[in-house]
């Protein structure tokens, strides 16, 4: 479309808007996720880790942050012409939790993401989001040096639904990303229509 007319005469297409979550512990790759994929430059709530902080901020596996998100990370993807994905990132901190119920008003669906070296720490996200039947898919962020293990392997760990999918993906990798949040919308749309038959019968 050019100055808001369409090309060779098409309508012009309205897209649908989706709001999807980004969340998992603290370090995980949350903001990194959401800049890769984003196609305006995000908005990031950054603020330097302290020593003040030093004793509720686990670092340990994540030992090169410097830096936390204190409110929320934001981008936003068109996957087509007609469909448009606002992504917000939640901050990954138990201090910072209050925040998820705001964030989460209105989603489609979340990408929890979890780090196979500090596994435990997505765990919160995980039953967050169960507990709100939002629908999820978890994607194991692939860092290098990390282990890799079988996907079998980490959903028995994480004690995950079978109707839960888990995704390889990599957050710095815009493809990688984009192929898991296509995994989210389609899940979630799967999610929905479960719930439509369930209430018609």
């Amino acid at each position: 479309m050019i100055f808001g007319r369409s090309e060779r005469g098409k309508p012009p297409v309205e897209p649908v808007t989706l709001k999807i979550l980004v969340a998992g512990g603290f370090g995980v790759g949350k903001t990194t996720l959401v800049g890769a994929v984003s196609e305006i430059k995000p908005l990031r709530t950054e603020e330097f880790l302290t020593e003040a902080g030093r004793p509720v901020d686990d670092t340990s596996g994540v030992e090169g942050k410097y830096t936390t998100t204190v409110a929320m990370d934001f981008g936003r993807i068109t996957l087509r012409e007609d469909l448009v994905l606002y992504l917000f990132g939640t901050p990954g901190q138990d201090r910072f939790w209050f925040m998820w119920d705001e964030l989460s008003e209105g989603a489609l669906g979340a990408v929890v993401l979890a780090d196979t070296r500090r596994l435990e720490d997505c765990f919160a996200a995980v039953d967050y989001f169960e507990r709100r039947d939002i629908p999820f898919v978890v994607g194991i962020n692939c860092f290098e040096g990390a282990a890799r293990y079988p996907v079998d392997a980490v959903r028995q760990a994480l004690d995950l639904d079978e109707g839960v999918p888990l995704l390889l993906c990599d957050a710095r990798d815009r493809e990688s990303v984009k192929e898991t949040l296509v995994g989210v919308v389609q899940h979630a749309m799967a999610h929905a229509a479960t719930r439509r038959e369930t209430v018609t019968t």
